[in-house]
């Protein structure tokens, strides 16, 4: 069975099974679910646990396995945890997860707690993820997106008695907020947690949270993309200053730019040959968020637009390795900037203001 970590709460109450399957990026929400599953554990007698690291494909597996069968009549109840932090068990790994999985469906001594990052739809498709989460609870813990993140830093002064103000200022609060600690989820939970040291329960001023929130974002490059497509030009800039300063190579950011104009490039060659949007962007292996921006931006681009973003993003890739070229800031940073701002202002521009062929 799968759950989202927010029915995880709730299915503790109603008891435990004896296996659960922890899958996500995000640390803390990681950390929060196996803590949830530990302590409801604990309330009902496991006072044992064991803890096995996956650390590569020589993993000795026996070791968990005896642990996870005990069917001694006087053992005492125990947690058998196995963390494989690059979510692939291997050959030897996937047998003994589905010997695991197995075991768990018959044990009452012993309960199975396995920890992964997020995994891709090819190994929600394995056989062994199958059986993990046919024989007990799969708790996918997705990353809180930019666009929920206001919302999340709402609920979380909220579990402590705290809110903002109602209407556009408490927005412009919680807005704020979520720009200093964007991408950075831990940090966000500590400047929460501070907030109800410095306050008292009750409303939060913008001045109060203002005063006493660091700024702590950390950006990665893969989520400027999402930035670019979406237009959102002012946290683009935002991004890319920060990326700079946390020393981020320059390449890496063209690469990522220039990959997305690749992608739009050929997703609306195959549109005009015919091909559906669906099938168009699965060629790409676009899906998810980034699915429904290319979905909103493609209207919005003719091939001719794209062509000069392609040789846009092959004039700066030379900037970024050391040419200087005319009517191009000689500065790596200022000229991404510059690309950027172009891609996101095709990427806004309305479908109906553009002429010629798409």
């Amino acid at each position: 069975m799968q759950i989202g970590v927010d029915q995880l709460t709730s299915h503790l109450r109603q008891g435990l099974v004896g296996l659960y399957t922890l899958h996500g990026d995000e640390p803390l929400l990681v950390q929060e679910a196996a803590d949830a599953v530990r302590a409801a554990a604990r309330a009902r007698g496991f006072t044992e646990r064991s803890l096995h690291t996956v650390a590569g494909a020589r993993f000795d597996w026996s070791e968990v396995l005896a642990a996870g069968d005990t069917r001694s009549l006087f053992a005492e109840k125990q947690v058998v945890e196995i963390r494989i932090p690059s979510g692939k068990p291997g050959k030897d790994g996937s047998s003994a997860l589905q010997q695991l999985a197995a075991q768990a469906q018959g044990a009452d001594a012993t309960l199975t707690l396995l920890l992964l990052p997020r995994l891709d739809r090819l190994a929600q498709g394995s056989t062994w993820f199958g059986a993990l989460e046919r024989a007990g609870v799969a708790v996918q813990i997705e990353t809180v997106g930019r666009d929920a993140l206001p919302r999340w830093v709402a609920h979380r002064l909220g579990l402590q008695g705290q809110r903002v103000a109602p209407g556009a200022q408490g927005q412009r609060t919680l807005q704020f907020f979520a720009d200093r600690v964007e991408g950075n989820l831990l940090a966000a939970h500590q400047e929460v947690q501070k907030l109800g040291l410095l306050f008292p329960a009750g409303e939060l001023s913008f001045e109060q949270v203002e005063g006493a929130v660091l700024n702590v974002a950390r950006y990665d490059v893969f989520k400027l993309s999402e930035a670019v497509l979406a237009g959102q030009s002012l946290r683009v800039q935002r991004m890319l200053d920060g990326l700079q300063a946390e020393g981020e190579a320059p390449v890496l950011v063209h690469y990522a730019l220039s990959e997305d104009i690749r992608a739009l490039k050929r997703a609306k060659d195959a549109l005009a040959q015919g091909r559906p949007m669906p099938v168009a962007l699965r060629e790409q292996r676009i899906w998810g968020a980034r699915e429904r921006l290319f979905e909103r931006v493609l209207p919005r681009l003719s091939a001719a637009t794209l062509v000069e973003l392609l040789q846009a993003a092959h004039e700066v890739d030379g900037i970024v390795k050391g040419l200087k070229l005319p009517h191009w800031p000689s500065d790596n940073w200022q000229a991404l900037q510059r690309l950027a701002g172009l891609v996101c202002m095709h990427c806004t521009a309305p479908a109906q203001a553009r002429r010629g062929p798409v």
